[in-house]
């Protein structure tokens, strides 16, 4: 049986805001600083939901966002 390890739900709240933050802002105008920033922000977040590109790393912890939201508040009958 396979262990899933998963991060910390504000973790990855974070980091999924920061990530869009800096995408919008590099989209408004190119930096470098921001780019930096952007690719530490991918870097962290590919490494906490084990996978290895941005668009894959983005979906993955929105899906474990949305798995928590389920946990925390399940649906009522």
């Amino acid at each position: 049986m396979a262990v899933v390890l998963r991060a910390d739900p504000s973790l990855l709240r974070e980091l999924v805001e920061r990530c869009d933050t800096l995408r919008r802002r590099l989209a408004s105008g190119d930096s470098a600083q921001i780019r930096r920033q952007l690719e530490d922000v991918t870097y962290t977040l590919c490494v906490v939901t084990g996978t290895r590109q941005l668009d894959t790393a983005l979906f993955v912890a929105r899906r474990q966002l949305a798995d928590a939201m389920t946990r925390e508040q399940p649906l009522r009958r």
